[in-house]
């Protein structure tokens, strides 16, 4: 049973970077109204000439409380911009400190959802922060430390030891971020980066078996992050490159996200139901370029079940919001699981009630994303030789060990389980 520290806030300021802004401007106001947090829009926003939605149909522009969408206990789209697990973990060991690792157990301690979205850092994805004031923007930054400096503090988050306050404070800037492993945010002046970092509990070689999907994804063709490998304390690193960010002289510009949940209107409870059909219908009717866009959803899903990514949850597929229109974010979070068994499920549904991580079951679900068999099973039999082809020298690229290539070979990628009762015509991967 989780217990919760007790709020001092009951409302927070939304501000947003409006499209091509370097400043952000003051949207409206996240209030407690009971057990829920709803919004409503402030009277100078709305009479702005540039005001959008902060996403439409959840948040409409118009005056006053705005009902939330049944089954929710706050707007998803803001919900979006809170942090979740590394971040709250974060912030319990800041506020909590030496407690957190005397004898209670970190899962079991949660902060309220106010908390987490006005005492994380401010650089989150997407386009909004939040405030205490409606007036003045303060943001929550630290000065840029060393990766060094950042792996030896995410180590003692994860041992439930206080910090001191640099090191505090630099991973507090990275709070915002979802996801359950250590990360924070960097920036080398022209480009920013997430940065993850090795666990304490890996197996294996996590974080190099994260770089070698997302080479291989772009190797496929997939439109994927890039990502560099570092190294720090002896210890690998992970640098993803931010696509919601444009750099515009001395300033960055922010470009406003949603994830697929709340394009689903889920909560994280709900999202089980979650599923590629209903993702496919909702691009056919809201995002730009629906036909390529389809295409390219498809060829994910394909390249998650062929690498060994079922972490491939509504939270880990976004897109873009201008105000008006949809437009997929590139694809990041692949990061094949570990498995023991042949058997694998995705964590959303593929084609009706079927999860079953088998290139199979995308072939049947092929009409949904506007393909034909004969073209599904080429983007599946294209991928397949990519991955065969390309498989040692990305290894290399990664200085991946031989224990780690056979512990993922044919195990995370080109799992045989992947091909069972797939048509004749696709390309079935050598044995060995």
């Amino acid at each position: 049973m989780t217990s919760e520290i007790p709020s001092q806030y009951s409302e927070a300021y939304v501000w947003v970077w409006l499209p091509d802004a370097t400043v952000p401007v003051v949207a409206g106001l996240l209030s407690k109204q009971g057990p829920q947090l709803v919004f409503n829009y402030g009277r100078s926003y709305l009479a702005r000439q540039d005001a959008i939605a902060l996403y439409a149909p959840e948040l409409a522009l118009q005056s006053g409380v705005i009902s939330l969408i049944p089954g929710l206990s706050m707007p998803s789209c803001l919900r979006d911009a809170s942090p979740d697990a590394w971040g709250r973990r974060v912030l319990i060991n800041r506020k909590l400190g030496a407690k957190v690792a005397d004898g209670r157990n970190v899962a079991e301690i949660e902060l309220d959802e106010l908390t987490y979205l006005l005492e994380s850092g401010s650089d989150r994805i997407g386009a909004l922060d939040f405030q205490r004031s409606p007036i003045h923007y303060e943001p929550r930054q630290a000065q840029q430390p060393s990766l060094e400096e950042l792996s030896s503090a995410a180590e003692k988050v994860e041992r439930g030891v206080s910090l001191s306050p640099e090191p505090d404070q630099a991973l507090l800037h990275g709070t915002s971020l979802g996801g359950a492993r250590p990360k924070v945010l960097l920036d080398d002046g022209e480009r920013k980066f997430i940065a993850k970092f090795s666990a304490s509990n890996d197996l294996y070689s996590v974080v190099k078996v994260e770089f070698i999907a997302m080479r291989l994804a772009l190797k496929v063709g997939l439109d994927v992050a890039p990502v560099h490998l570092r190294s720090a304390m002896g210890k690998d690193v992970l640098l993803i490159e931010r696509f919601d960010r444009i750099r515009h002289g001395d300033h960055w510009r922010r470009r406003a996200m949603v994830s697929a949940l709340t394009l689903f209107e889920l909560d994280e409870m709900m999202a089980a139901y979650a599923s590629y059909e209903k993702l496919a219908e909702i691009i056919r009717h809201r995002f730009v370029d629906a036909k390529a866009t389809l295409r390219e959803l498809f060829s994910r899903i394909v390249f998650n079940i062929l690498c060994g990514n079922t972490d491939d949850h509504a939270r880990n597929h976004a897109a873009f919001w201008d105000g008006h229109r949809l437009v997929l974010t590139p694809a990041y979070d692949i990061c094949p699981q570990s498995r023991s068994g042949q058997q694998a499920s995705q964590a959303m549904l593929i084609h009706g009630a079927d999860r079953r991580s088998q290139v199979a079951t995308c072939i049947a679900g092929a009409p949904v994303f506007l393909l034909g068999q004969e073209e599904a099973i080429s983007i599946v039999n294209h991928q397949v030789a990519v991955i065969e082809r390309e498989w040692h020298a990305t290894g290399d690229e990664a200085g991946l060990s031989e224990v780690d290539r056979t512990l993922f070979w044919r195990r995370q990628f080109l799992n045989p389980f992947a091909f069972m009762n797939a048509p004749g015509a696709v390309r079935i991967p050598l044995a060995g």
